[in-house]
């Protein structure tokens, strides 16, 4: 006899097909739902990418001398009519880092420039290589009436006082350089932090998404001794654009590749101060020792200290500039 079926085994079968149907049908579902969710994420990151880099700023502060391309926000301390010192901070910075030193400067007229894309400066959406930034610089100081100035140059601020020097002697006697790296193969690296805020579209991300604790974890490989970071810093850091502070590295990196800064220094044949932490944790400490390529350099080593001496070892570091400002102003 053959087997028979009952209307319950059809059932059963029927009710089999559709279980299977109805994954099948909610596994499709749920991959539409998941390739739709992931094109829209990709939609977001693309529109926040094109967004947070074309992002400007005007310029802003108490004194702003208006220029061709962006305005520079410029602070003034000490009597007008002594020597100059001109303080161009490093990248991210701004004229908020130099205040610890001011003390030791007090008896010298102190011009502090926020580069473009910097601090109270514009940010629009060009104009951040290093030639530029130095002629924006000179402009300043033609405005301001400055000449044989000795200027001071903080990590990438170095390389934009090395070219002001380079197109304009007439404004330069001497020049300062503070952790400035001498060439891109003798860079330590960054932050965690700092590494992810270049990477491309999740530094866009993280940019748009930043707060004062990321801000204070990018800096972290800044200082070696525990120090304070003031408040205005953070500030200073939170209204830069994405694409001031990205284009700002990408030209420092440009700008060292293209000659090393000894080599630079060497030609140029002014009195050059370099002072470098023993301990910085961006540039290779001993690389400090690259500058004696440049006989008219000195060298300043400070034990224990890292990157930014003029924060982690202020007293010290004014000294230094004082003295080198008086040996080297005009007579």
């Amino acid at each position: 006899m053959g087997e028979t079926t009952t209307p319950e085994d059809h059932s059963g079968h029927d009710a089999a097909r559709g279980s299977a149907r109805g994954r099948r049908v909610g596994s499709r579902r749920r991959r539409r739902i998941t390739l739709l969710a992931i094109g829209g994420l990709a939609v977001l990151l693309a529109w926040n990418t094109v967004a947070v880099r074309t992002e400007t700023a005007d310029a802003s502060g108490e004194q702003i001398v208006r220029l061709p391309g962006g305005d520079i926000h410029v602070v003034q301390d000490g009597p007008p009519g002594a020597h100059t010192v001109v303080l161009l901070h490093g990248l991210g910075g701004s004229t908020a880092w130099w205040d610890p030193v001011l003390p030791a400067l007090r008896n010298l007229h102190v011009v502090r420039v926020d580069l473009l894309g910097h601090g109270g400066s514009a940010k629009p959406a060009d104009g951040y290589s290093v030639a530029d930034q130095a002629r924006r610089v000179g402009a300043v100081l033609d405005r301001l009436g400055v000449r044989n100035a000795t200027v001071v140059g903080h990590s990438t601020g170095g390389t934009v006082a090395t070219s002001l020097a380079e197109q304009r002697r007439d404004l330069v006697a001497a020049i300062t350089l503070i952790d400035t790296g001498p060439q891109m193969d003798r860079f330590l690296g960054d932050s965690v932090a700092g590494r992810l805020v270049t990477a491309p579209v999740v530094g866009e991300l993280i940019w748009r998404l930043r707060t004062d604790g990321t801000i204070r974890s990018a800096l972290s490989t800044a200082f070696t001794r525990e120090v304070q970071i003031p408040d205005q810093i953070i500030a200073d850091v939170r209204r830069m654009t994405y694409r001031s502070l990205d284009a700002t590295d990408e030209a420092s990196t440009a700008y060292l590749d293209e000659r090393p800064m000894p080599d630079r220094l060497a030609v140029l044949g002014l009195p050059a101060l370099v002072i470098f932490g023993a301990q910085d944790r961006r540039w290779q400490p001993n690389s400090a020792q690259d500058y004696r390529r440049d006989l008219n350099a000195r060298i300043e080593i400070l034990d224990g200290v890292g990157h930014t001496p003029m924060i982690e070892a202020p007293d010290t570091t004014g000294a230094l500039l004082h003295d080198f400002a008086d040996e080297t102003t005009p007579r």
